[in-house]
């Protein structure tokens, strides 16, 4: 007897909590809309959902039902709560990070805070900040209630257990004008999917991308009538839309500006192989290219030409595949060149052999304007081309280099600027070349004494890089020797380069297209500890948990791990490579096979014991032949099939479609002569034929009906293209009874290729 099931209880939870100090949760790293709460809201919390399944509970289960549902101390997933401030009366759903918090207090994020119009950074200040403070106490003892200055400066904060509806639909207004859809679009559903549970009507979402900041209103969420959702294991359609007409107007104006203007950068776009491309970008900018194709045998070089300051613009380059979904960024890139341009030109150059160009379907050009602490805010030109280059040559050169060339008797090298001088003009060189210029003792240059590069002229003392300006000094330090943390993982790097090889590789929210759900996520893991399986496999964290689902095999509909599928569907490979061909009637004309096909691509080999032998044929090309008549010699049998040659000869079988070579009806439709219209003239071409009826090998030709002559025709077209045999394409067809478009998919899963 089934009883209609019921909605489960709301959670009934609720206390009040103040706020812990402003310093202790940044140590906690509250990020999104995440709290802290004390152990004992969790242990309430366990306590109420007990209440809640006993009082949930039917009375129609037995006793042994009841026990397990009454000691299930399950808690919603995810736990959600609502938050409000007496004083101000605002209120916000949040999520929850970890009950951890000291008893009677609870920790709030940045975005939670604001939203319930609570100011953190005034209870750095004492509430009454004219009283006296007694200098010779230590801080601890000087008031005890100060280390719970929560209590003194802030509301109570009211916490109720609510769960809030799977959001589908999210409206967002940005607070400023200017923002480019293609910085934070990508921005947004990677801050979503990592910090956040719960949306807030009329909050404000905030977060950051390097030195940018993005600010979104929160107007409209759905389902309606609710005044938060949930955004976990949920399809969201986010719209966003300007704040009103006039900020849309200097949008698109900033854009505008950005894109074309003669002072913003350029807008990027796709480029080709074929010809460069002109732009300029402003410092602290990039201008983002495509390189959809390319030749993948020749190295490819991407070079950036016509640079006036050799540290005023960076290349970087990234493939976009699966593995690498973001745009190349100083931080994050797979290929790149920080350092100066020589002769107002620098490029990169990828061999074809890369393995970081496995399964690339483009790749992504970054030109990057340098910002230093000096920089102009004026934009910087530059021509990029993309370009095959051929590979270097093995063979020794023919033609001499500078230094080996030979030199004559006239000619002396200057020992202080290595210059080839004439003799006779060697010591007038000499003094002028040793009054003016100086060689550096380290990189062999030579400069003027009296010049500015000479002055800024510096090497590093950590590496072997040098320079002859300030600003080529800062960029280099900033770069290399400038410690950098990641912001996701929170994992440090003594250089810019190390820090773009790790979100690039093991960075655990580096995003990538995962092959099972087909998302954009990041890809876990923890970069410092790999499992063996992760290793063995190839898959990342997030495929290896995602891949551990289960789906029905559509051949064999075994279950099967999605992550398994393929070497599973190698295993059916190897079985169709051991199939042998299927017998096939020896009647020619006939698309079917002499023992029939099964479901899931069987196809039968041998009679079943104590059918009738059929002489190769198939039932259906044998029935007209079987008489119940004792012919132990096949005498009878040798005389219908006679009659039905002779009948095809003289009369035909008068079918449109028939093709048979070996009836009237069919040469007539090949507009062929007959080749025989009596009986005296058409048995002696028919005794040939009567001779072999007991050689099962050796074909015959009796008229079919329509259907089956389409699906012998259409065997004969699928075995001209060379790619499975005849046998197999006239199996394919019997079971997908002529459909064309089934048949290859039939011979897909089932038939082996030839070789």
């Amino acid at each position: 007897m089934a009883f209609p099931s019921e909605a489960p209880l709301p959670l009934k939870w609720s206390a009040t909590f103040q706020l812990m100090h402003p310093d202790e949760a940044r140590a906690r790293n509250l990020v999104g809309d995440k709290i802290v709460l004390p152990q004992s809201a969790l242990e309430q919390l366990l306590a109420a959902a007990e209440r809640v399944n006993s009082d949930s509970s039917s009375p129609y289960r037995d006793y042994q039902g009841f026990q397990s549902s009454s000691h299930d101390q399950k808690l919603p997933h995810p736990l959600m709560f609502r938050l409000s401030n007496p004083v101000t009366g605002k209120t916000v759903f949040a999520g929850i990070q970890e009950f951890s918090a000291e008893e009677s207090f609870i920790g709030l994020s940045p975005y939670l805070a604001e939203t319930l119009g609570i100011d953190q950074q005034a209870t750095l200040h004492p509430a009454n900040s004219n009283s006296p403070v007694d200098l010779t106490q230590d801080d601890d003892s000087a008031n005890p209630s100060d280390n719970k200055f929560a209590a003194t400066t802030f509301p109570p904060i009211v916490v109720h257990a609510q769960q809030a509806p799977k959001g589908t639909f999210v409206r967002l207004r940005p607070l400023e004008a200017g923002y480019n859809s293609e910085d934070w679009r990508a921005l947004l559903e990677k801050q979503l999917r990592a910090r956040y549970t719960t949306l807030t009507k009329h909050a404000v979402l905030s977060f950051a991308n390097g030195t940018a900041k993005y600010s979104f209103l929160i107007d409209q969420l759905q389902p309606e009538g609710h005044d938060g959702i949930c955004v976990v294991d949920t399809d969201l359609e986010v719209d966003i839309q300007p704040l009103n007409e006039e900020q849309a107007k200097k949008t698109a104006r900033i854009l505008s500006e950005r894109n074309s203007g003669s002072e913003g950068s350029s807008a990027g776009g796709e480029i080709d192989i074929w010809k460069a491309v002109d732009g300029q970008v402003v410092p602290g900018d990039y201008v983002n290219y495509q390189l959809p194709s390319w030749d993948h045998n020749r190295p490819l070089k991407i070079q950036v030409s016509g640079i006036n300051s050799n540290t005023s613009i960076d290349l970087f380059v990234s493939p976009y595949s699966t593995r690498h979904r973001a745009p190349p960024r100083s931080h994050e890139h797979v290929f790149g060149n920080y350092e100066p341009a020589k002769d107002g030109t620098k490029s990169i150059t990828i061999q074809p052999s890369n393995v970081e160009l496995e399964n690339a379907d483009s790749l992504l050009i970054a030109v990057h304007g340098y910002q230093g602490p000096s920089t102009s805010s004026h934009s910087v030109a530059f021509s990029l081309r993309a370009s095959a280059v051929s590979e270097p040559s093995n063979s020794p050169s023919s033609e001499p280099t500078p230094n080996s060339e030979s030199r004559g008797d006239a000619d002396e090298q200057c020992k202080n600027c290595q210059q080839w001088i004439p003799k006779r003009a060697m010591l007038l060189h000499e003094n002028f070349c040793r009054r003016n210029n100086v060689t550096c003792p380290q990189c062999h240059n030579v400069f003027q004494k009296s010049s500015e590069e000479w002055a800024n002229h510096w090497h590093c003392a950590r590496d072997d890089a040098f320079g002859s300006s300030p600003v080529s000094k800062s960029k280099h330090d900033t770069i290399y020797h400038t410690k950098y943390t990641c912001e996701d993982c929170k994992q440090e790097f003594e250089s810019l380069p190390l820090l773009a090889q790790h979100r690039t590789s093991v960075c655990p929210s580096k995003f990538i297209l995962c092959q099972f759900c087909h998302l954009e996520v990041p890809q876990d893991g923890d970069p410092a500890n790999p499992s063996a399986e992760m290793i063995l496999s190839g898959l990342t964290a997030h495929e290896l948990a995602d891949g551990g689902r289960t789906t029905e095999c559509h051949l064999c509909d075994k279950i099967v791990r999605l992550r398994d599928m393929q070497t599973h569907m190698k295993t059916h490979e190897l079985n169709k490579v051991s199939r042998s061909p299927p017998p096939v009637c020896r009647n020619r004309r006939c698309g079917r096979t002499r023992f029939g096909v099964g479901p899931r691509g069987a196809v039968h080999s041998f009679a079943e014991p104590g059918s009738v032998d059929r002489l190769g044929f198939c039932p259906g090309c044998f029935e007209p032949l079987f008489a119940t008549v004792h012919d132990p010699d096949g005498k009878a049998m040798r005389r219908r099939i006679e009659r039905r040659y002779l009948t095809q000869l003289i009369a035909g079988c008068n079918k449109a479609s028939c093709t048979n070579e070996w009836c009237k009806t069919g040469r007539k439709n090949q507009g062929l002569e007959p080749k025989g219209s009596k009986t005296s003239e058409a048995l002696p071409m028919v005794k040939p034929l009567l001779e072999k009826i007991w050689q099962e090998d050796t074909p015959m030709f009796l008229c079919v009906e329509d259907l089956n002559q389409k699906r012998w025709s259409l065997a004969e077209m699928l075995a001209a293209e060379n790619v499975f045999g005849l046998e197999w394409c006239i199996a394919a067809a019997e079971a997908e009874n002529g459909d064309l478009d089934n048949m290859r998919v039939w011979l897909q899963n089932w038939a082996p290729r030839k070789v």
